[in-house]
């Protein structure tokens, strides 16, 4: 028989992860190419020949999703596989349509073949949408734990927006890590947390590669998701994080509804702001797919550094966590909350003075509220970010995300931090389901 040609439908991250484990060094499948999607300026490049293996001495292409047909055509391809995440049901299906109208398969891999297994115990965490608050979970996961005299280290899903040879396992222990891995603002957002509350998060490309470096230094391992993604690795405690803010989310995206279905607990975070109808709703929805999962309820109470004082009455830039306002599809966050709680007057809306790439991502995503993401995937795009916060007319800068902005650009105004940690509400708990990894 001859090969199954295989095309990988992805964003730099989980079609990485399932070319590895199924596919390099497979002799019955042929991957013709992977396409980009979500992440700008993936497109265009190779999956390198040194990650790929033998079988691919040249690479593998990286294409722009939006050719999909033309590439099935010029294939040859029998397959295409979904390896991305954070769409509606309806977003899959209508490219599920497009591969099948061009004449290919279309499918989705599931855990059996995609999950490493580890030699430690593994605590994964996973969400129903971008920005529920997957990472204050995680920081508080490790909290408790290393309070109990563990030794977490934590694995962050993929973002390899670099150089893939050079990205196949990092290791980021100090705030310099980041200068030397050359690090986008999203992967800082994700790493500088779990640096300066004295962690050691790895990343990468290569996933096996990145979990057995991790194994030599770690009690246990925590594997902190993105997007919505399901984990990569054999998890022995799986908590999903849901957002009553986007309540009903848990049965209409992909893989949310895996990820519930999976879940060991579930955490509705958030439930301070949120109405309690749409608490409810999505505990119900929790409950009908997975009875058996414990249920948390937690909050993120905001902190916020510097003037405070400075927002009450004035005109305000809010600057908040790229994805979640993109393919996470919010209109506000952290920031937009503790300016309005603070007495901000105005919300400056930053559209009119917009540049270069910032000025695509509104054109890209037009429901973005009155903020500005802080989109920075290349020096180009954090000079962007730059001019455009500075050429803003306003009298503060609000920043919620998660790390130190002004570190990476220079910005002329100023400045209030916002902070946020997962804080969970009553009983069950955390400290209650991490119990017997400490004794």
């Amino acid at each position: 028989m001859s090969k199954q040609k295989v095309i990988i439908l992805g964003a730099a991250g989980r079609d990485f992860h399932n070319f590895n484990c199924r596919f390099r060094g497979n002799d019955n499948y042929e991957v013709v190419a992977f396409t980009a999607t979500q992440i700008p300026d993936i497109d265009g490049r190779k999956y390198p020949a040194e990650l790929a293996g033998d079988l691919y001495p040249n690479g593998i292409p990286i294409e722009d999703e939006s050719r999909i047909e033309a590439l099935i055509a010029e294939t040859g391809a029998d397959m295409c596989i979904m390896a991305y995440s954070d769409r509606s049901y309806q977003q899959v299906m209508s490219l599920g349509s497009r591969v099948n109208a061009a004449g290919a398969d279309f499918c989705m891999m599931g855990e059996r073949d995609t999950q490493v297994e580890s030699t430690k115990p593994v605590i994964s965490v996973g969400a129903v949408r971008t920005g529920c608050g997957k990472s204050q979970t995680s920081r508080r996961i490790c909290e408790i734990l290393r309070a109990a005299g563990k030794k977490v280290v934590a694995i962050r899903h993929p973002m390899p927006y670099g150089d893939l040879v050079k990205q196949r396992v990092q290791r980021f222990a100090e705030l310099s890590d980041l200068e030397k891995h050359d690090c986008t603002i999203e992967e800082m957002e994700e790493y500088e947390p779990h640096i300066v509350a004295g962690g050691v998060i790895y990343a990468g490309v290569d996933y096996e590669a990145i979990l057995r470096e991790a194994e030599k230094e770690a009690d246990i391992i925590l594997w902190d998701g993105g997007n919505n993604d399901t984990t990569f690795y054999k998890s022995d405690l799986h908590i999903v994080v849901a957002d009553p803010h986007r309540a009903g989310h848990e049965l209409e995206y992909f893989p949310a509804e895996t990820n519930v279905r999976i879940a060991d607990v579930v955490v509705i975070n958030k439930v301070v702001e949120a109405e309690f109808e749409d608490i409810q709703t999505v505990r119900d929805n929790v409950s009908a797919l997975n009875p058996d999962a414990v249920i948390i309820e937690g909050a993120s109470p905001l902190t916020l550094t510097g003037d405070v004082e400075a927002i009450r009455g004035k005109r305000v830039l809010v600057v908040e966590d790229g994805p979640t306002l993109t393919h996470g599809e919010m209109t506000y966050g952290a920031g937009v909350v503790a300016a309005l709680r603070a007495g901000a007057g105005e919300l400056v809306d930053p559209r009119p003075w917009a540049v270069g790439k910032l000025a695509e991502t509104f054109e890209l995503y037009p429901e973005i509220g009155t903020l500005l993401p802080a989109m920075g995937y290349g020096d180009e795009q954090k000079a962007d970010l730059e001019k455009t916060i500075n050429a803003v007319d306003c009298d503060v800068v609000v920043i919620g995300t998660p790390i130190d902005l002004t570190r990476i650009v220079k910005i002329d105004k100023p400045i209030v931090r916002v902070g946020y940690e997962l804080q969970e509400i009553g009983s069950p708990n955390l400290d209650e389901v991490l119990a017997r990894f400490i004794d």
